[in-house]
This record gives structure tokens, C-alpha cells and sequence, in this order.
């Protein structure tokens, strides 16, 4: 493969497309699946055919469109028009009316371009989603797919790749926020032969399916951003870590990785340069703690997924004991738009010290639920209530909770703030790897800090003291406040032992796990003052 057979590939599937001038959407990604979306596309084909359209409508299969609390969805093209919770039964009718014999009878609910909810979007990690085939080669070259993996190859060094990466101020989008560029400029100068790559894809976060729908709408962004990664910090192999339950994206990365076998795209002497990059995926047993990248390593090194001490980092001593490259899919999948349009143009996206995009996943009590990605600095009032729509009716925006377990639940009253790495941290609580769960004003925010700790206490490693006994003691004080027999000094014993786990634990997991009861000890005492006992013993009235 060269970049003028890329080029005549990009050509001849755009010239396919032209000969039809309609063309139908269907999301496939795991969302709609679930709510029937290969049947809506089997009955469409079928409406086709009894119309004798076949020559005029193609339909397509493509990842995910982002509104995923309505799927099955679609969308037409030239038109621009959008259905969700589409049905069999709609498809004689969607079919009819674009003949305009049937425009009202039976169609599905339509949707709004211009709802904030697609207007506050920019596209850089998911612009290909929801307008490529994910199994497709074909259709990502369409796109301009692997020919920035040419371009760094052949008209780049290393040292420039990585200097586009570091310009652009992209920051790991696994949750730590580390420098992009810094961590690849760490492992580019490491002197060993042996390096790796890895793409951390082990979403764990209760309520997080960001990177899911990446892998699952576009794997080759993955794959090419993967390869530049390699070509930059003089990698030439690399591994996939994904969990066990994301088997949609497991078969679509498989197929992916053969079709750029195939192509010569990804192996050995990719362009017929000097370079060769190959990818394997391996599989995780469903253990959060996998997660964090050194219990990552030793997973993929078929050892228990348990965290080591830090120093010496992966990047001087991974995989094996050689530097080693992790970074998570969402990063990745900034890669190629990053040596495309340089890292000048991604740096003037976002805030001053949180640049590009960041891809949530908006859940919980909202109206308009799914994947969205917005320029970083926008405020999180602006996500919830004008893109997610508020909680609908009467209900009011309790809090937000960011970062998973890690994170921490965000009063209402602090929604003004943007969505930067370091105003996030002012308030106790992490950006994450993007999750966002909204909490309408009949949540307990005493039951939501004992479910997380309860998530942490049952996903810890239990190799140190701190995370494996005071998660369960955490666990225990909470219940008793939701039991109401819990007195005043329980208070004090929930801030003291919070913050001895935060300061004395291994890892991550530790580090961060009382996180959400700190969170909600600050912001909604009173709630944790209502379920306290009297001193006459009776309990007191919320």
C-alpha cells in the first residue's frame, strides 16, 4: 500500500456513494443493537427493495450518533433529517416519504440539528462517528483514514511528531491529565531496543462507555494513532487492553487489525518504510483495578492485576522492564487530527491549560442522555441543563457526579464552573476518563458516596492495608448513617479515616476512592446531620 493506492481507494468509494443520492444512517453501536437497530436496518433494505428503490437509497451501517437514550437512531442524507427510537414498523413509511407519498403517518419521532445538545459539539475524537462504516478499511480511508501515519512516516521525524503532540497541550484523557507529549518524549529517549505501546481500553467507571463507543464506531483512528505513537517513541509493538464485557468492540477491533494487516497498513515495512508496528488485543478479566497501569502491565504479563510502586513509571521500566508508552483510546484518538491540522490548531481549542475536546458520557437524571463531546472550558451548567436538557418536569439539578469513583459530586450551585482539569480539582474532584452522572433533588447523596465506596471496596486489589480495610470500614460507617445509628463522632471518623486511605494507599484506586464521600461531606452535611440519632436516641427527621 502507498499513499496514491489510498488516494484511488478514497476516490472510488466516494464516486460509490455519489451514485446514490440518498443515503440512510443507521447507528450499530452497541446502544441501538441492544434496542433493535439490526432489525430497523433489515427492514429498511426490504422497504427498499418492495419500493424498487435499490438503485436511488443506499443504507449504511455506522457507529455511534450520540443520542444514545433515543436509539435506535438514523439519519438521512442529503437532508440532514435525524429519527430516533425508530422501529420495523416505521421503516414503509421513513421509505415513503422520501418519494413525499407519506411525510406524517407512522413516521418516528424526528430530531433536532439545532438542539444545544448538537450545537455545543465539536467533533475531533467522534468526527468520524456516526458517518463511517466501523468495519469498513475502505470507508475510513474515504475519510482520509492512515494517511497521517504516511505523513509522519515519511515527511516527519520523530522528534517532530512529538513536538506537534507536545505543542498541542493534549493532556491524557484517562483521568490523570498527564502531559501527552511529555510521557511520549520520556519513552522516545529511553536507549533499549524493545519499547511498547498500549491503549489502555479497560472502562471501568460505573456509568463511563466513552472509549466503548470509539472502539466500537471508529477502530482505526485507534489503530493509526496507535502506529504514530510507535514511529514516535521507536515502539514497533503494540497491545490493546480491553475488558471482557465490550465484545462488540473486541470483534470490530479484530476485524480492523486483519483489514490493516491486509493492507500492509499495519505489520511490517508499513509505506515500504522502515518501520514496522504490529498490534495484538488482549482481553481483561473485568477487573477495575486493571485499570491502573501498572496493574495493566502485569495483567498483560499474565501475572495478578496488582499495582506496584511508583518509581520506576512504565515509560523507564514497563512491559517486560522496558519503557512503555500507555495512553488511553480517547487520547489516541486525538492523535491523527493532531498531525493533520498541527498542534497550534488543537492548542487554540479549549481553556488555558486544558486544551482540545473532552468526550462524556452524559447519564443519569437528564433528559437527553449520551455521548457528547465539547471544547474544554464550557461549564457544566451549559452540558446539563442546555445540552442534557435538566431533569425534565419539576425537578431540579441536584448535583453532578465526575470521574467515577474517583471523582466527586458537584453542588448545584457550582455548575458555573468549566470543565478544565485544574477548576475541577479546585473542588475536590477529577475530570476523569468522562463520566458525568446527573442527580435530580430526590437523590441521596449519602446512598451515592456508600454505592461508589461500596464499587471500590469490592474492585480493590487488597494488597495494601489502607484500601482493602478502609474501604469496608467506610462502607460500614455510611451504612450505618443510612441505617440511622450512626451518632456525631461517626462524622469525625468518616473525614479522619478518608483521609488517612487518600494519603496512605498503594494506588489510584485508594488515592482516590474517598473521594465522592469527601465530595458529599462538604457540599450536603446536612444530609449526613439528618440521619444522625438524637441523644435521646430517637432519630432525627429529615
Amino acid at each position: 500500500m502507498n499513499i496514491e493506492e489510498l488516494i484511488a481507494i478514497q476516490e472510488e468509494i466516494r464516486k460509490e456513494r455519489a451514485q446514490k443520492p440518498k443515503q440512510i444512517r443507521c447507528c450499530t453501536a452497541s446502544g441501538c443493537i441492544s434496542g433493535g437497530a439490526e432489525n430497523v436496518k433489515k427492514s429498511l433494505n426490504e422497504a427498499i427493495k418492495e419500493a424498487h428503490l435499490d438503485e436511488e437509497v443506499e443504507v449504511r451501517s455506522v457507529g455511534c450518533m450520540g443520542i444514545c437514550g433515543k436509539g435506535p437512531s438514523m439519519e438521512i442524507d442529503p437532508e440532514t433529517t435525524l429519527y430516533h427510537n425508530v422501529s420495523p414498523e416505521h421503516t414503509p413509511a421513513i421509505i415513503a416519504s422520501l418519494n413525499q407519498t407519506n411525510t406524517t403517518e407512522n413516521l418516528p419521532e424526528k430530531g433536532d440539528l439545532n438542539h444545544p445538545f448538537f450545537t455545543y459539539q465539536r467533533l475531533i475524537v467522534r468526527e468520524n462517528s456516526g458517518k463511517i462504516d466501523p468495519e469498513s478499511i475502505d470507508d475510513y480511508i474515504a475519510e482520509g483514514g492512515y494517511q497521517q501515519l504516511h505523513h509522519a512516516l515519511l515527511e516527519m521525524t520523530p522528534k517532530d511528531v512529538i513536538q506537534e503532540v507536545i505543542t498541542s497541550g493534549l493532556r491524557g484523557r484517562g483521568g490523570g491529565g498527564y502531559p501527552t507529549g511529555v510521557k511520549w518524549s520520556t519513552v522516545s529517549k529511553m536507549p533499549t531496543q524493545q519499547k511498547y505501546v498500549i491503549c489502555n481500553a479497560d472502562e471501568g467507571d460505573p456509568g463511563a462507555f466513552m472509549d466503548r463507543a470509539v472502539l466500537e464506531s471508529d477502530p482505526h483512528r485507534i489503530l493509526e494513532g496507535m502506529a504514530i505513537a510507535g514511529y514516535a517513541v521507536g515502539a514497533n509493538h503494540g497491545y490493546i487492553y480491553i475488558r471482557a464485557e465490550y465484545t462488540l468492540a473486541i470483534q470490530r477491533l479484530e476485524k480492523a487489525i486483519q483489514q490493516a494487516k491486509r493492507y500492509g497498513l499495519i505489520g511490517s515495512q508499513i509505506f515500504d518504510f522502515p518501520f514496522d508496528f504490529k498490534i495484538d488485543i488482549r482481553i481483561g478479566a473485568k477487573a477495575f483495578i486493571c485499570g491502573e497501569e501498572t496493574a495493566l502491565i502485569a495483567s498483560l504479563e499474565g501475572k495478578r492485576g496488582t499495582p506496584r510502586p511508583r518509581p520506576p513509571y512504565p515509560a523507564i521500566a514497563g512491559l517486560k522492564g522496558e519503557p512503555t508508552l500507555i495512553n488511553n483510546v480517547e487520547t489516541y484518538a486525538n492523535i491523527v487530527p493532531i498531525i493533520r491540522e498541527g498542534g497550534d490548531w488543537y492548542a487554540s481549542i479549549g481553556g488555558k491549560n486544558s486544551k482540545g475536546t473532552k468526550v462524556f458520557a452524559l447519564a443519569g437524571k437528564v433528559e437527553n442522555n449520551g455521548l457528547i463531546e465539547v471544547p474544554m472550558g464550557i461549564s457544566l451548567r451549559t452540558i446539563v441543563e442546555e445540552m442534557g436538557g435538566g431533569v425534565g418536569g419539576q425537578g431540579m439539578v441536584k448535583a453532578v457526579q465526575m470521574g467515577g469513583p474517583s471523582g466527586g459530586c458537584i453542588p448545584n450551585h457550582l455548575l458555573d464552573t468549566p470543565v478544565e482539569y485544574d477548576s475541577l480539582q479546585k473542588l475536590d474532584t477529577i475530570m476523569g476518563s468522562g463520566g458525568m452522572i446527573v442527580m435530580d433533588q430526590n437523590t441521596s447523596m449519602v446512598e451515592i458516596a456508600r454505592f461508589y465506596m461500596d464499587f471500590c471496596k469490592e474492585e480493590s486489589c487488597g494488597k495494601c492495608i489502607p484500601c482493602r480495610a478502609g474501604t469496608v470500614q467506610l462502607s460500614d460507617l455510611l451504612t450505618k448513617f443510612i441505617n440511622h445509628q450512626a451518632n456525631e463522632q461517626d462524622l469525625d471518623k468518616l473525614e479522619v479515616l478518608s483521609q488517612m486511605i487518600k494519603e496512605t494507599s498503594l494506588c489510584g484506586l485508594g488515592n482516590t476512592a474517598p473521594n465522592p464521600v469527601l465530595s458529599t461531606l462538604h457540599y450536603f452535611r446536612e444530609e449526613y446531620l439528618s440521619l444522625v440519632q438524637s441523644t435521646s436516641g430517637q432519630k432525627n427527621e429529615c
